[in-house]
């Protein structure tokens, strides 16, 4: 019934897949705190993506999203990365996530948020970098570079979104395998097999 109003709409499979497919996670959370002088500078009145994006932030973004992936994979979940997916949506060319955002036309005039306390921070963190660390840990798939985010968004904004996010305890997955994972979620089992 959605697909008739917007086509562009594709079903994801389960929550995982949605979950790991957050690219917003990979780019807002980071790109706001490396950007936070120059937002509190300016209130925000620069091309957030265009200007904020440069080579070494593009750096920090790629590995978080490396690591994204990494998860993805250990969980079974096939996943596009930021620059494929950035071509995949916006037709976005480039060898890196700085290429493929500077040839990102619908991009352009995007402003930065006027403060850090944003939810760019406030949401992503703890409802989608933490999980994807948490999950990471367990399943010994580190993500330091996540880890290192999530450290700087509590530094910078005075809470603790390690025991406010969604770990795999608070997420009731603490232990599980990932047969056990998938078939919780997958297949709405709830039974520890």
């Amino acid at each position: 019934m959605l697909n008739s109003a917007y086509p562009q709409f594709v079903a994801g499979s389960n929550v995982l897949c949605t979950s790991l497919d957050n690219i917003g996670a990979v780019f807002h959370p980071a790109l706001t705190l490396l950007n936070a002088g120059w937002i509190e500078a300016t209130q925000g009145d620069f091309g957030y993506y265009i200007q904020g994006i440069t080579p070494s932030v593009a750096k920090l973004l790629e590995q978080v999203d490396r690591e994204r992936i990494a998860v993805a994979r250990s969980l079974g979940i096939a996943t596009v990365s930021a620059r494929e997916w950035r071509y995949l949506t916006y037709d976005s060319p480039g060898q890196d996530i700085y290429e493929a955002i500077q040839n990102t036309g619908g991009y352009r005039g995007i402003r930065a948020p006027a403060t850090i306390a944003h939810r760019y921070v406030f949401e992503d963190v703890p409802c989608s970098l933490v999980p994807l660390a948490s999950l990471g840990a367990m399943l010994g798939t580190p993500a330091p570079t996540v880890e290192l985010v999530i450290r700087l968004a509590s530094i910078m904004h005075q809470r603790d979104y390690w025991s406010e996010g969604r770990t795999v305890e608070r997420l009731g997955l603490a232990g599980l395998s990932v047969q056990e994972i998938r078939s919780l979620v997958v297949e709405g089992d709830g039974q520890r097999r």
